[in-house]
């Protein structure tokens, strides 16, 4: 299964909110009655259990048997997970200091997608039509980058984010699995540029700079609105170059080696500005599943002197060290070599995971 997310068209927000509450009022009403239960026996209520007491409800709350049911297993699973007895209330009221974002989950019996058609020359829109109670139904249009006539739709949950928008999180049958290539690169993770494969490909997610002097003139301004605009287009053009990126290393390549680098390590330090915005987490997390999906095999190995040991000799006498020798980008080898700092990181990298594969050292 794999995850896709599509905009929902933003005529159909108040008819979401309305539907989001009462998803709300399900939470809060099943939150106090596992707590209730809890002081009075000793024990927690299962989902099973909760089921019993909502039952019927749908039928005032306009909410479809099956998303009640979803609620219920959705709160006995968070509670179990984050072992609390009593989880935060849930509220859509603007006024609050803590709104909760809106979520709406449908099971597969709820959904049923009607079609796509063009809305553009290059854009799709799909309508996915939703089971509410008492026979009514929920028809919304969404942005489909996807084409959702390729997929066999599983479950959807509606999800709001901090700007009021909505958004359709659709789980999917995945594809046949795609054969990689025949390739092996090693990733250098870094902060000048994000990702630096052994090949010569580079990925920049440095954006966070771009829009600093409207982000400063708009947090001056106190547009709260504004602000949260941009930290969502930062966000977006970061995760849609990490997408391409790790998209593209998938196709051409049957084994990625990336360096073992802590994020943690370097935000107490003046770099982590930059940590935040070059995303390693995200890179690594993409590549990840896509590796396992494609059948491509990925494995993370210390990288330590990588940057300074020449990958053609193995010599460290010319190269950059410590946090002085970061501004330098080429230096020369005795060997008469000529090396890119981060070039020459990934073929280490790369290097390191071929000799562990070699001996037989599991790659953890």
């Amino acid at each position: 299964m794999k995850t896709l997310k599509l905009r929902i068209k933003d005529k159909h927000a108040n008819q979401l909110n309305k539907l989001a509450g009462a998803v709300n009022f399900v939470w809060n009403y099943v939150n106090d009655l596992s707590f209730t239960h809890l002081q009075r026996t000793g024990h927690f209520f299962s989902a099973y259990d909760i089921a019993t007491y909502v039952k019927g409800s749908g039928e005032l709350l306009n909410l479809h048997s099956q998303t009640l049911q979803a609620i219920t297993e959705t709160h006995a699973k968070s509670r179990k997970q984050f072992k609390k007895a009593k989880l935060n209330w849930r509220t859509n009221n603007p006024k609050t200091k803590r709104k909760s974002l809106g979520w709406i989950p449908f099971k597969k019996t709820a959904i049923k997608y009607l079609g796509v058609k063009k809305a553009g020359k290059k854009t799709l829109k799909s309508t996915i039509q939703f089971s509410l109670a008492k026979g009514k139904k929920l028809t919304i249009d969404v942005w489909d980058s996807y084409n959702l006539a390729l997929y066999t739709i599983n479950t959807c949950e509606l999800v709001q984010d901090s700007r009021g928008l909505w958004y359709a999180c659709i789980t999917v049958k995945e594809h046949p699995k795609t054969i990689c290539g025949v390739n092996q690169t090693g990733i250098d993770l870094g902060c000048k540029e994000s990702a630096t494969a052994s090949n010569g490909e580079v990925l920049a997610t440095k954006l966070t700079h771009k829009y600093t002097s409207k982000l400063g003139l708009v947090q001056r301004a106190k547009n709260k609105k504004r602000v949260k605009a941009i930290h969502a287009k930062i966000k977006n053009t970061r995760q849609d170059l990490i997408h391409k990126f790790t998209t593209k290393l998938v196709k051409d390549n049957n084994m990625i080696i990336v360096g073992k680098l802590q994020s943690k390590s370097f935000t107490s330090s003046k770099l982590a500005k930059s940590v935040y915005d070059a995303g390693w987490f995200e890179i690594k997390r993409q590549l990840t599943y896509k590796c396992e999906y494609a059948g491509c095999h990925y494995a993370e190995v210390n990288e330590h002197y990588t940057t300074q040991t020449c990958s053609c000799c193995g010599s460290r006498q010319n190269s950059p060290k410590g946090r002085a020798g970061l501004r330098i980008r080429e230096w020369f080898c005795e060997c008469g070599v000529t090396h890119d700092r981060d070039v020459n990181a990934a073929k280490n990298i790369l290097a390191l995971g071929l000799e562990r594969l070699a001996v037989g050292i599991p790659s953890v």
